[in-house]
């Protein structure tokens, strides 16, 4: 990136100043380069003379002006200008923008891949509903920023695992095969009383009855006991089949689907409890287990296995992270959870550690909640769970692009309004379409070319000198920064907001710039300037999971 090698320039400058006397000799900072907001003042920006200043018992000026003195002459640059307070303001030069044309093209869908992972092993866990009912509109947004995340580090150069737990054990199937049980047995006719805590959506009796329809009364025939798990298993299956349709449907697929049972069945958890046990980080109390989370700078203990001798959901997540840092050892954790969970980041951070994994490796996003509208109509309740708004109606209302978008368009910890009717107008109002439109006209744009027998791949790109051009060229250098940027902060928002500055200016390139004319070598070049916007808006939209339409 070519802020990186700004960085380094002015780096190797201060030093220089330092060696000629210029500067005292003391430790530097990260130079470090930002894009100024106001681009009267350069297209990159060092605040390292300010940062400097105390220290040094220099004025920022007079260190800015120092460093300048030792910074060679670049091809990249323009010129290097000083600016109050202590600013080294950077302009590119023309002629190296022209030459990132091809630079751009060379690279196709790989632009913009960076090595800041340098291949480690990360692990994205997201959605993670209970197989208990459909997903709601909340799940959706856990899963666009998951996946959206995940290829967002992979683009960073980070060997990425994507996952599904699966919550198929523990008090809420037990909730659950009471729920179904019941159902099903009003389904067939009968009189079955509904459990309190039971799962009361619509969804339940539509489910009971198709299991009603299509496989009789089977389910009654062994003891009520056994037939219920049975029932239970079915049910789960079949929610979870859904699930899969439904993330599917929004563009999401994992590497695995990990099942909480599996803890159990292969030892996981008995081994997590051995290693809690041995460590002395569990207490018997009131004929319960507990986590001593006091020892490890917690506020309160926490409950582990309950008096029934069923473990919470939090005893199962401790084995599920030790399975995570200790046995797969991944080197890198991040959980994508509702807000509701809260209060549950700092403990599992806290039994991470004591079961020999790295809480500081273990990062936690918290999405908040979803407000669906039409207009200025809050919708409420969805028409097929009754009492969520499901993703798949949505899903069916707008489609996948606009759903992906908008979620990825506002960071995690921001609540959000979704308008479905926003999401359907074909108008510049709605931003997936504004995006998508631009990357239709830069294929039109070629259609036409092909069409007159244009070659773009002939176009010389040192013909691009209209400030529209360069600043469309300047714009499109900045997605390696911006995929470096939503990788550090784990924030894939900045993808979405990227995608529409360059279509903006894409649209002013071609309002300012005829692109075909009688002028062949200009129109050739400009239609390389498209065909090279063309590739890197598709692989923005590929990189949100947004399709890129030819055509609208």
């Amino acid at each position: 990136m070519i802020k990186d090698h700004l960085a380094q320039l002015v780096a190797a400058a201060a030093q220089q100043a330092q060696q000629a006397g210029a500067l005292p000799a003391l430790a530097l900072p990260p130079s470090t380069i930002e894009r100024p907001q106001n681009p009267a003042h350069g297209d990159y920006a060092s605040a390292l003379p300010m940062k400097l200043a105390r220290a040094a018992r220099m004025a920022p000026i007079a260190i800015a002006q120092a460093i300048q003195a030792q910074l060679p002459a670049d091809a990249a640059l323009a010129k290097v200008e000083v600016a109050p307070p202590g600013f080294l303001n950077f302009t590119l030069d023309a002629a190296w923008l022209q030459q990132q044309v091809a630079g751009i093209q060379a690279e196709g869908q790989r632009f913009g891949a960076i090595d800041l992972g340098h291949g480690e092993r990360v692990q994205v866990e997201y959605v993670s509903a209970n197989p208990t009912g459909p997903l709601h509109i909340g799940n959706g947004r856990g899963g666009v920023m998951g996946s959206g995340l995940a290829s967002v580090l992979a683009a960073a150069g980070y060997d990425v695992w994507q996952e599904y737990y699966i919550n198929d054990t523990g008090a809420q199937m037990e909730v659950f095969k009471r729920s179904i049980w019941a159902r099903y047995i009003q389904a067939l006719g009968q009189d079955a009383p509904f459990p309190d805590d039971g799962y009361g959506g619509a969804y339940m009796v539509d489910l009971a009855r198709d299991i009603a329809v299509h496989e009789g009364d089977r389910f009654t025939k062994e003891p009520v006991a056994d037939s219920q798990v049975a029932l239970a298993e079915f049910g789960m299956k079949t929610l979870l089949a859904n699930i899969k349709t439904d993330l599917a449907a929004l563009g999401v697929q994992y590497d695995q689907w990990y099942s909480e049972r599996s803890l159990f069945a292969d030892g996981t958890y008995e081994q997590a409890m051995k290693l809690l046990r041995d460590g002395g980080y569990v207490a018997e109390r009131e004929g319960a287990l507990w986590f001593t989370s006091t020892a490890a700078g917690e506020d309160k203990d926490n409950v582990l296995v309950r008096t029934t001798g069923i473990p919470t959901y939090f005893a199962s997540d401790a084995a599920y992270h030790y399975n995570k840092f200790v046995v797969r050892k991944f080197d890198r954790v991040i959980n994508i959870w509702g807000a509701d969970h809260q209060g549950h980041v700092s403990r599992v951070k806290a039994i991470t550690g004591a079961l020999g994994g790295d809480p500081a490796k273990l990062d936690v996003l918290l999405t908040q909640l979803v407000t669906l509208r039409r207009g200025a109509e809050v919708v409420r309740l969805s028409k097929r769970a009754g009492d969520i708004i499901a993703l798949r109606d949505v899903l069916e209302e707008v489609g996948q692009d606009a759903v992906r978008f908008f979620f990825l368009a506002r960071s995690a910890d921001s609540q959000m309004d979704f308008d479905l009717e926003l999401a359907k107008k074909q108008s510049n109002e709605n931003p997936v379409y504004y995006v998508q439109y631009a990357h239709a006209r830069t294929a039109g744009v070629l259609r036409q070319a092909a069409e007159r027998g244009l070659d773009w791949q002939q176009g010389d790109a040192a013909l691009l000198t209209d400030e529209a051009e360069l600043t469309l060229i300047r714009k499109m250098l900045q997605l390696p920064e911006v995929i470096e940027t939503a990788a550090l902060n784990l924030e894939p928002h900045h993808l979405p907001h990227f995608a529409q500055e360059l279509a903006t200016t894409l649209h002013a390139f071609y309002e300012r710039c005829r692109v075909i004319s009688d002028d062949v070598p200009l129109s050739q070049a400009r239609l390389k300037l498209v065909a090279t916007t063309q590739q890197v808006l598709a692989r923005t939209l590929t990189l949100m999971g947004v399709g890129a339409p030819d055509r609208m």
